[in-house]
């Protein structure tokens, strides 16, 4: 009975002590604030124009991400894209998102990494609150995602250094102006610098009203590459003659980009109205880049067919059949490859949004497609999608 009673007591002991030194044993800060999420994007996609019809189910996106806070001053986020194969960037496992920020002061952020370019109001929205098929065409094609220029996929963003704030309150304590400004790469994501001039990407807007902004964007700079191409050069042929021939060139070529756009959105009573103008001047290569290194990447030739031009618009509404749940959508999308109508394409889009929860939505649409590049010019177009999120 004694022997009992001591093991008994000695059992006790240990256990008090092993509670004991859980409750000591604390975490980082910052391990605490760790937070992981993700979402994935089920796609069903019919076209049908003439000589490339299609109808597929498809995994459109899918993304885990990484997010916390240190000293609570500092916001870091770490996001991989993981649907596709690994020999394509513009659908590969790559990172999307690796920045930390300052958060110290509303007015005064600092941010820096690889993250959204600051460029527009839909750039940077998530692409399931973005409710359609798609970013808009000029978002598209003029902000980072499936760039005219030539650039790889980059999903609208780039390496660099941004500053933003808030300030100007008013009586209710409520924000009236927004800024942003950085210096990028201008390479897109998850590549370096190639001629060593940096972009420089910015935008503010008021806010007059509660849910209402209206805001101006710039964006200045090059996107390069270092490969071959033929120049057409002017030289004299005999006494009196002149005539152009084309010469092998090879190193870097620089081409600017100059864009600019102006922004208006409204959100109010479950209420979503939302429109953009972009206008882009910058020559374009010839061929998009998909991996690094293929023969794209190398080949410095210009696409003349598109010209220095560019420009687009849409306007879209979301508004509310049952609050919170089930939503009518329209938008109009236009975009001119070269800045003129012959190349411009446009789209007319209805729909239905369905959310489930928070986490579970259905995006649903049909799209009336006007292409004027297109032998077939009108055709159509519908898109199913269920989307979730965690």
């Amino acid at each position: 009975m004694k022997n009992s009673i001591i093991m008994a007591l000695m059992a006790m002991a240990v256990t008090t002590a092993g509670a004991q030194e859980k409750k000591t044993i604390e975490l980082p800060a910052w391990l605490n604030n760790v937070k992981l999420s993700g979402y994935g994007m089920t796609q069903y996609q019919y076209s049908g124009q003439k000589g490339k019809e299609s109808n597929s189910f498809n995994i459109r996106m899918g993304r885990i991400a990484l997010e916390g806070r240190i000293a609570n001053d500092f916001y870091w986020k770490a996001q991989i894209q993981f649907n596709g194969n690994t020999s394509d960037l513009g659908s590969s496992p790559r990172m999307v998102d690796l920045f930390a920020e300052w958060q110290k002061y509303s007015y005064f952020k600092v941010k820096i990494g690889q993250f959204k370019n600051p460029f527009t109001f839909e750039n940077p929205m998530h692409p399931i609150d973005q409710g359609f098929m798609g970013y808009s065409q000029n978002v598209s094609k003029l902000a980072g995602f499936s760039d005219r220029a030539g650039e790889h996929a980059s999903n609208g963003r780039d390496i660099g250094l941004q500053l933003q704030g808030d300030f100007l309150k008013n009586a209710n304590g409520r924000n009236l102006l927004h800024y942003q400004i950085g210096v990028f790469n201008g390479q897109g994501i998850n590549t370096k610098d190639v001629d060593n001039q940096k972009n420089v990407i910015g935008g503010v807007w008021v806010m007059p009203v509660a849910g209402m902004r209206i805001g101006a964007f710039g964006w200045t700079g090059s996107y390069a590459r270092k490969g071959e191409w033929l120049e057409t050069v002017r030289v004299a042929s005999g006494a009196n003659f002149v005539e152009d021939r084309k010469i092998a060139q090879s190193g870097v070529r620089k081409l600017s980009q100059n864009r600019y756009a102006f922004s208006f959105e409204y959100k109010a009573n479950d209420w979503t109205v939302r429109s953009e103008y972009i206008h882009s001047t910058g020559m374009a290569f010839a061929k998009s880049i998909t991996n690094h290194g293929d023969e794209a990447s190398k080949d410095c030739s210009l696409n003349q067919k598109i010209g220095n031009k560019a420009q687009g618009v849409y306007g879209l509404v979301i508004a509310p059949i049952v609050s919170k749940k089930l939503y009518a959508k329209a938008r109009y999308d236009m975009y001119e490859a070269n800045g003129k109508t012959d190349m411009m394409r446009t789209q007319y889009e209805v729909g239905l949004n369905y959310h489930i929860n928070k986490n579970f939505t259905i995006l649903s649409e049909y799209a009336f497609v006007n292409d004027r590049t297109s032998a077939d010019h009108n055709y159509s177009m519908a898109d199913v999608e269920v989307c979730f999120r965690f």
